[in-house]
């Protein structure tokens, strides 16, 4: 199978998603922060956003913070997969 068959292959059941975490420390001097997804601390790089701040909730996904979004937003979505038992309780 070729390359970009494999790409378009839709029956593959695994999916990667990016998960809301809230900011609980940040290092300028690495550009890297701690973030928090149902009480488990990851360190994510913060090269790809800009003017994060404490308590701020970005998407990560692979060690990265991908974006900022908006706080109710990120508890909906945390909601959700705790509904799903994708997580525990917000």
């Amino acid at each position: 199978m070729n390359a970009q068959a494999q790409s378009t292959n839709h029956s593959d059941p695994f999916m990667c998603l990016a998960l809301p975490a809230k900011i609980v420390a940040i290092d300028p001097a690495s550009n890297m922060a701690t973030a928090s997804v149902d009480n488990v601390k990851v360190e994510v790089s913060l090269a790809l956003v800009d003017d994060v701040a404490l308590g701020d909730y970005v998407l990560v996904h692979v060690g990265y913070a991908l974006n900022k979004i908006d706080e109710d937003e990120a508890l909906k979505t945390l909601t959700l997969f705790a509904e799903a038992g994708l997580t525990s309780n917000v």
